[in-house]
């Protein structure tokens, strides 16, 4: 008895020290600039959030890496930015410095000195893509991975058999071979299935984003989709930065 009361006694304890944490995807405008923006959450113990993550520039595939906290009532967020991932101990290349409430995250960027720089606005609400039509056949990659996209979308529905997705590691020759047939229910965005496997497609600027999750049964061993760009060409490219 006096050991359940002992455990008992900790619940409190051991359910407040439970981290809360999240992960948000949000499509906006930096400047004038298109960008999609990816931060993960932690909850502290006053009710605001330590934030992490990273923007991408669209048009350039530009990246830059955020870390920095977000306000437990106002919203109050300001994220440092640089261009690597450890920011600790190397130079601040701006500051997003804003408020993200509602669903909005909304500000100025700031420069190293502290000065304007320009504008910015994101929000978790991608558009729809209720109307959405596209015939992509499309390859992209470099000499070490090599992707190619299949599929055509009809007013937002798929209008071929399914979209297929495949992959190739040039080092050891693994593969990944995703068929998705079963297109499923999404807000801001489309979404098709092959089993658990699950690719989605997302307006993001002038592009469409597709991404894969939970492919890993449709992948040979260290084989992985990586997320793609695709134009109103129907052309297609990585999503991640260019080679300096």
């Amino acid at each position: 008895m006096r050991v359940l009361i002992f455990l008992l006694s900790l619940y409190p304890v051991l359910g407040f020290s439970t981290e809360k944490t999240q992960s948000s995807e949000l499509v906006g405008q930096v400047g004038s600039r298109s960008a999609l923006l990816v931060l993960h959450a932690t909850q502290r113990a006053d009710g605001g959030w330590h934030l992490t993550g990273e923007y991408l520039v669209l048009p350039t595939l530009a990246r830059r890496f955020l870390e920095g906290e977000r306000g437990p009532e106002l919203g109050v967020t300001v994220l440092r930015e640089g261009t690597s991932a450890i920011p600790f101990g190397r130079p601040s290349t701006g500051e997003l410095r804003g408020t993200w409430r509602d669903g909005v995250f909304r500000g100025t960027r700031l420069g190293p000195g502290g000065q304007e720089r320009e504008r910015f606005e994101f929000t978790e609400a991608f558009p729809t893509m209720a109307v959405y039509a596209a015939d992509v056949d499309c390859d992209a990659g470099d000499p070490r991975y090599a992707s190619s996209l299949r599929f055509s979308v009809k007013q937002g529905k798929l209008a071929s058999p399914s979209l297929e997705w495949r992959s190739r590691l040039a080092a050891d020759g693994h593969r990944c071979s995703v068929s998705a047939s079963e297109q499923q229910p999404m807000e801001g965005g489309l979404r098709f299935a092959d089993g658990a496997c699950v690719v989605t497609l997302r307006q993001v600027g002038e592009s469409v984003r597709v991404a894969a999750d939970n492919c890993s049964s449709r992948c040979g061993s260290g084989a992985y989709l990586e997320p793609l760009l695709v134009d109103a060409r129907g052309k297609c490219r990585l999503l991640r930065p260019e080679p300096r």
